[in-house]
């Protein structure tokens, strides 16, 4: 590949990056987009003003930019949690260290590259780019020296700010724990896998055994039900009520006509008297005698203690000595609790894992003979975006018990697809036997990557254009939600723009693991073929801004995992580094440079022992709680009061049922989470928008209807 192409592709990318910018520039200050680029404030209440109509709103304008730019992180905590903090932290941390290795790489590395042999050399639009990469060195030379020495640098700059950051997010980790408002899952554990007694139901078993062995601290408890459709229609008769009773009076106020008898218009369709009795009101009678007789109950229940403290010991310690039975671990907050997975037997979660694993590990060879044997750039695109929703659905079916959780698991089966699916089967194409023959033997591992990487750094950067700039440029257009709305106005004829149409929350488990595939082929070839540098320095800039921008406007923040993500991001950066070391140890042998490869092999070893100090060091705050601060927060509960009140909400907050009384024995409020709202991230958004749109439009034909014939 000539550096003219790569020139030229990256004016098409850079091309498309600014029409695409400028028409979301103008498109997301149209009245008719608010549900589209600004989802987040209708979600949360604050709709936009519409401006009359001006030439303004169709001039391009930078005003997103300075927004994006000018927000500090406080705010950024504020609007969309933990997660959205830890997340930009990991495009600050690309954007250092690839800063420091752009400086280093172009200014050494790449003239050594390119006066590597003894050559007459081209216009520079015509050289190919395999001049530019380290394969231009002859074999021997001294200059390898200084590969070496970036190496190094690199190598040293990215694990002080890796150290910096995992220290900075664990105090802030720490920090949002002791801050926040008082959590009920802080006092509440998960318990599964409770045993069967024919005497007695599991509610009375779970009292007898906390009663029996944690008196002191054990304050009562919560049961889990199997979830039926029926007792979730029930849960939605407010809410459809509430619906339906918005549509109607939006359309009794609009659809004035004159019947043209009479000289003052009239209404055709009239809103039926009340009847003394409130939907609400029939569903809190009914709930309590009709369902609960329909409730069974699941081996599992919420229990509640007096402390913090109390709590994370029941969660730690084994509770039988039967390892299968009274399994505890600490409770997910309320609005982040899959509910329908509660109800798998714990027995079987080992199984669904293993299947779940099988079924990854299948589908990666069968995917890789589609890309390598038919079209491979057209499929391995088309693949890479099935991939997420396939994921997503292995990560539901191994029973995880919180969404953050599911979409964790399904960040890192997307992670290990996408490294795999663009790097290694890029780098070793061919049938699987001979993928995993070249590694036959632990040795011939760094010169088989030796030999591959510097071939491939034509595809990694023409990637890096297309996949990364093109991509932060459509996810800023927000494309599937943009023509999903077009359509909902168009053809289903529905105006506004309801909060539910455009809150969702933030694909953490798609977008993670394309920062951290595109971290891997900056380190891998940093020192190989140094142009890909800049180019990532490119695409880690834009993220910069679209993402604080989606943050700030796009996506909803309903639940987090407080900064889970951040171990994922660092142990991937550990691997990258040593597969750049390993890589870099099999080029040096190569070309005969002793002295280089001697100096790489402490590194690899430094580097895992970095590691395994910040495993050590920060990894147990992200697993476990600490006692000190759980301690240090009961005494000050306790000093001022707060425990009865935070006990209170103990009984509403894990509510499977929220529109049940409290006198039912499963109390609830609406407030804390919705058990029968959609998941966002298991569905396609734009379905859900233009779904969304076609029931309601049914809905307001059906009432209407209804009413025109009473």
């Amino acid at each position: 590949m000539q550096i003219s192409a790569l020139l030229t592709s990256a004016g098409i990318n850079i091309g498309i990056c600014v029409v695409l910018f400028s028409l979301y520039s103008i498109l997301r200050k149209q009245p008719s987009n608010a549900s589209v680029y600004f989802g987040r404030r209708l979600a949360s209440g604050r709709s936009r003003s519409r401006d009359p109509f001006c030439i303004e709103r169709f001039v391009p304008s930078p005003s997103w930019i300075l927004k994006a730019w000018n927000t500090n992180e406080e705010e950024i905590l504020a609007v969309g949690g933990m997660d959205a903090v830890v997340f930009l932290r990991i495009v600050v941390f690309s954007l250092r260290v690839f800063s420091i290795a752009a400086v280093i790489c172009v200014f050494l590395l790449l003239p050594m590259n390119y006066y590597g042999q003894e050559m007459t050399h081209k216009h520079i639009p015509s050289e190919e780019l395999e001049v530019f990469t380290i394969a231009n060195v002859k074999e021997g030379s001294s200059w390898l020296a200084a590969h070496c020495f970036a190496l190094y640098v690199i190598s040293f700059s990215a694990c002080v700010l890796l150290y910096i950051e995992y220290k900075s997010i664990t105090k802030m980790r720490l920090a949002h724990i002791t801050g926040s408002a008082p959590n009920p899952s802080h006092f509440t554990v998960l318990v599964r896998s409770i045993p069967w007694s024919p005497a007695e139901t599991y509610s009375e078993t779970v009292k007898k055994f906390f009663t029996n062995y944690y008196a002191s601290s054990y304050l009562s408890h919560q049961m889990v039900y199997r979830f039926s459709t029926v007792q979730k229609l029930a849960g939605n008769v407010e809410q459809t009520c509430n619906v339906l009773k918005a549509s109607v009076e939006t359309s009794c106020n609009s659809r004035m006509i004159s019947c043209g008898m009479c000289v003052e218009p009239t209404n055709s369709f009239k809103k039926l008297p009340p009847e003394g009795v409130s939907a609400k009101s029939v569903v809190q009678h009914v709930t309590p005698l009709e369902l609960t007789r329909r409730k069974k109950e699941c081996p599992a229940a919420f229990v509640f203690f007096k402390s913090r403290s109390a709590a994370d010991v029941v969660a730690d310690v084994l509770q039988s000595s039967n390892p299968m039975l009274w399994v505890t671990e600490v409770a997910p907050e309320p609005h982040d609790i899959l509910w329908s997975n509660l109800s798998i037997p714990f027995r079987q979660l080992w199984i669904r894992k293993i299947c779940t694993l099988i079924a990854s590990i299948v589908i990666m060879p069968l995917m890789n003979q589609l890309v390598t044997g038919y079209l491979p750039s057209v499929i391995l695109i088309i693949f890479l975006y099935i991939v997420p929703p396939i994921m997503m659905l292995f990560s539901v079916l191994e029973g995880p018990i919180s969404r953050s959780g599911r979409k964790k698991s399904a960040c890192v089966k997307v992670l290990y697809f996408t490294i795999w699916n663009v790097f290694f089967v890029n780098i070793l194409s061919g049938s699987v036997i001979r993928q995993l023959s070249i590694f036959s033997s632990v040795r011939d591992i760094p010169e088989q990557l030796a030999k591959a990487v510097p071939t491939q750094a034509s595809f990694f950067m023409t990637y890096v254009l297309s996949s990364g700039w093109a991509s932060l440029a459509c996810e800023l257009m927000q494309l599937y939600p943009l023509l999903c709305n077009i359509l909902k106005k168009l053809i289903c004829r529905i105006k506004d723009d309801h909060p539910s149409y455009g809150s969702f929350s933030f694909p953490y488990h798609t977008e993670i693991p394309r920062l951290l595939l595109f971290g891997l082929l900056g380190f891998t070839c940093s020192i190989m073929a140094p142009l890909i540098v800049p180019l990532l320095l490119v695409y880690f800039f834009l993220a910069y801004l679209v993402y604080r921008n989606q943050i700030l406007n796009v996506y909803f923040s309903k639940y987090e995992s407080g900064g889970q993500f951040w171990p994922v991001a660092h142990n991937t950066t550990i691997f990258s580094l040593v597969l750049t070391q390993i890589i870099a140890l099999g080029v040096f042998g190569m070309k005969q440079s002793p002295i280089a490869s001697g100096f790489t092999v402490p590194l690899i070893v430094l580097t895992l022992l970095f590691s395994e100090y910040c495993r050590l060091r920060f990894l147990p705050i992200f697993k476990r709680n600490a006692a000190q601060v759980f301690m240090e927060m009961d005494r000050q509960d306790e000093q001022n009061g707060r425990l009865q009140e935070i006990y209170e909400q103990l009984y509403t907050a894990y509510s499977q049922y929220p529109m049940t009384s409290p006198a039912t024995g499963t109390s609830g409020s609406s407030e804390n989470h919705d058990t029968s709202s959609p998941d966002p991230e298991s569905l396609n958004r734009g379905l859900i928008h233009l779904l969304s749109g076609i029931f309601k439009s049914s809905i307001d034909n059906l009432h209407f209807a209804l009413i025109s014939r009473a």
